[in-house]
C-alpha cells in the first residue's frame, strides 16, 4: 500500500435567517480551495477534540464565539493524491461577538436556496443537501480523482448515484 497522509478537520455552516455564512476562498496562495465557496473551519491542533477545533477555527476565521451548534456528520475525503481527510461537519445557530475580516477569503451570508449556484466542490453539494434534508448523523465518504473530480460517494455504507 502506498504512503499517504491522514488529516483531521472541522467544517461549520453558521445559519441565520435561512442563510449560511460562506467563505469565498480568494486570498490564500496555493489554496486547494481557491475560488471555491465553503463553510468555516480548519485542521485540528494537538490534543483538540472536534468541538475544540470547531470553536477555535470559527473564532479565528469569523470573530464569533459559538454558543449553539450541532455535530451533523463525518465526511471522509479520499483526495486521489495520497491524502485522506476526516472532516467533522457541524451547523451552528447561536453565537456572540463581532465579525472580523478573514485572512483566508471573503465571508458572506448566502441564502441557502442560492448556494447551489456557487462554485462548490461536487461532494459539498451532497452534504449540503443532507443538511437541508435534516438527515440524522451521517457518515459520507467522497472519493476524488486527484484533480478535483468526484468519482464516488458512499452514504452510511451505501453507494450514492453521482451527479451527471
Amino acid at each position: 500500500m502506498g504512503e499517504g497522509r491522514t488529516e483531521l478537520s472541522t467544517l461549520c455552516y453558521m445559519e441565520r435567517e435561512h442563510a449560511y455564512l460562506m467563505l469565498h476562498r480568494v486570498t490564500k496562495k496555493n489554496d486547494i480551495n481557491k475560488d471555491k465557496w465553503i463553510g468555516v473551519g480548519g485542521h485540528f491542533e494537538k490534543e483538540e477534540s472536534p468541538e475544540d477545533c470547531l470553536l477555535r477555527e470559527v473564532r479565528e476565521e469569523t470573530g464569533y464565539t459559538l454558543t449553539s451548534w450541532r455535530f451533523r456528520g463525518i465526511v471522509t475525503f479520499i483526495s486521489g493524491d495520497g491524502v485522506t481527510e476526516y472532516m467533522h461537519l457541524f451547523t451552528a445557530d447561536g453565537w456572540t461577538g463581532e465579525p472580523v475580516p478573514c485572512s483566508e477569503g471573503v465571508l458572506e451570508w448566502v441564502d441557502i436556496d442560492r448556494i447551489g449556484t456557487l462554485e462548490l466542490w461536487e461532494g459539498d453539494r451532497i452534504f449540503l443537501r443532507l443538511l437541508r434534508e435534516e438527515q440524522p448523523f451521517f457518515s459520507l465518504k467522497l472519493t476524488y480523482d486527484g484533480h478535483g473530480g468526484l468519482t464516488g460517494a458512499v452514504l452510511n455504507g451505501k453507494n450514492l448515484p453521482l451527479p451527471a
